[in-house]
């Protein structure tokens, strides 16, 4: 069984390759491995080295906080693994949003709204 830190890292992973647009072939491509091996990091099934996280950061363009934003215990992790599909793609058309001033706009009403 997959541990919930694994599956918690594995799904923010999930979640950043779907914001920046790649689907699991893409990435796979970017590190030299296939869209099935990507698919076991993302479910948590296989670990990610050092290494490994760093090469997603990299084809992501984002940092190693970013992976673990959010993951503060294995609670957390645990809590993380109920990501909700639905926001995924939100998120995605969002980034889809080629006007920058537009987007920005947006990820602000976005973040206003959820606090109230």
């Amino acid at each position: 069984m997959a541990h919930p830190v694994d599956v918690a890292v594995g799904n923010r992973v999930r979640e950043l390759r779907t914001r920046a647009g790649l689907s699991q072939t893409d990435l796979g491509l970017k590190l030299g491995v296939s869209f099935q091996q990507v698919q076991k990091y993302e479910k948590g099934v296989n670990r990610m080295g050092a290494s490994r996280l760093i090469q997603i950061c990299e084809a992501l363009k984002v940092t190693v906080n970013d992976i673990f934003d959010g993951i503060a215990s294995v609670t957390d992790a645990t809590d993380k693994t109920l990501a909700d599909p639905e926001a995924m793609r939100i998120a995605r058309d969002i980034q889809r949003i080629e006007n920058e001033s537009m987007r920005t706009a947006v990820k602000q009403l976005v973040r206003t709204m959820s606090r109230l």
